[in-house]
């Protein structure tokens, strides 16, 4: 049987998608069920390679039907579209949201032509689209623009649960605007052709629903009376296998169990933290991760902010533990790997938590252009903030604002 030809955009340069891809290409699994045809940059693609120690060897071609068949080789169309001069890893840039964009827009002309089968994408960083100024807050709404497909639809699948999306990018507020009766019978109905296109063609889709205990018939809120109840009735009754509403906290974990073939989530959320947390294999034991599904940022985020809060009350010995933490709940790139060993080894408490949080602020935090924080930044905001509490206190006063990169920046 003839392989599929699989377009695979390497991410944000800067990020942990080109030794994804170097990693992917190299294995035996990728190999025997496609031919990949990586767009990237052929510089960023070797430092890759040189990182994750495999055997691979670049064949750069011009279109797809040039890629060979062959273990061990990554075909490759180079952009050529990163100045190595100025290039760093784990950094905000708008010059890598740039190359990302183009990356992914290059696999989808490519898919649009009929000259691949497929795209498979990697991570990238918001922030540093919106540094690039692409007008776009991510994969879903670049694939849709140039696809010219007006509502595209989301589905995630791991350990066989699948999920799809009614909302994804946008404000819980405004997400209730969008919990509607046509809306989900739409959805429903463009669902499941989606999972017909996949092989898919019998069982339930769950409908989750929105409110506590979906709402306990307008106790805690009217939407599944007014609008997700009536949708599901319609669906029935025009012969569509759906149920619901089911409880958010139940009905991912019987979909897991195959009581469902698939659910809808209502929001971005709602969906993202089952599939995610499923996902995700970690080893307690041995420290290291036995399955890496997704990316899950929850528990990272949420141990960064009560580290930052320890921080502000001078107990840095607990925050940069809980920074140590919540790396462990994130997969890092190898060079911020480093960096990270280095926190790790600082003997004083202080300067520990301002190492640990120099890797937060680099990876995570929206710069603009080129004013990311130094080590040194993070040592002065620290000074900074403990000068203000104390005068405050002394004051008897609460400090009236937390400081800020930005403003220490600039």
């Amino acid at each position: 049987m003839k392989k599929p030809v699989i377009a695979i955009p390497i991410g944000d340069p800067a990020g942990v998608g080109p030794e994804i891809v170097a990693k992917s290409i190299a294995s035996d699994e990728v190999f025997q069920i496609a031919v990949c045809v990586i767009v990237g940059d052929r510089k960023i693609l070797e430092k890759a390679i040189e990182i994750t120690g495999e055997n691979l060897k670049i064949n750069e071609i011009k279109e797809p039907d040039e890629a060979v068949d062959e273990k061990g080789v990554l075909n490759l169309i180079d952009l050529d579209n990163v100045d190595m001069d100025t290039f760093a890893y784990g950094k905000v840039s708008g010059m890598c949201g740039k190359a990302a964009y183009e990356y992914i827009a290059k696999s989808i002309e490519l898919a649009n032509a009929g000259q691949v089968d497929a795209v498979a994408t990697t991570p990238i960083n918001k922030e540093s689209l919106h540094a690039a100024e692409v007008p776009y807050i991510g994969h879903t709404e670049i694939f849709g623009a140039l696809t010219h497909t007006e509502d595209p639809l989301t589905m995630f699948e791991t350990n066989g649960m699948r999920v799809f999306f009614l909302t994804r990018h946008v404000s819980l507020r405004q997400m209730l605007d969008m919990i509607k009766k046509d809306r989900i019978i739409d959805y429903v109905k463009r669902c499941t052709k989606a999972l017909e296109r996949l092989g898919v063609k019998e069982g339930t889709m769950a409908i989750a629903g929105l409110n506590p205990h979906s709402g306990e018939h307008g106790l805690f809120g009217w939407e599944e009376v007014e609008e997700i109840m009536p949708a599901i009735e319609e669906l029935k009754a025009e012969g569509y296998d759906v149920a619901g509403p089911i409880g958010a906290d139940s009905v991912f974990h019987q979909a897991a169990q195959g009581k469902y073939t698939s659910v809808l989530s209502l929001y971005h959320d709602q969906g993202h933290i089952p599939t995610k947390t499923i996902g995700f294999v970690f080893d307690r034991e041995r420290q290291t991760w036995k399955a890496v599904e997704g990316v899950n940022p929850y528990r990272f985020h949420a141990l960064k902010f009560i580290a930052e809060s320890m921080a502000e009350q001078g107990d840095y010995a607990k925050a940069a533990l809980l920074l140590a933490d919540a790396y462990k709940s994130f997969p890092v790139n190898e060079a911020a790997q480093k960096a990270l060993a280095e926190a790790e080894a600082a003997a004083d408490a202080k300067e520990r938590y301002a190492m640990y949080h120099h890797c937060t602020t680099i990876q995570y935090q929206p710069w603009e252009k080129d004013n990311v924080p130094t080590l040194e930044d993070v040592r002065r905001l620290q000074e900074r903030n403990f000068a203000r509490r104390e005068a405050a206190k002394a004051a008897g006063e609460e400090p009236d604002e937390k400081g800020s990169f930005q403003s220490l920046i600039k």
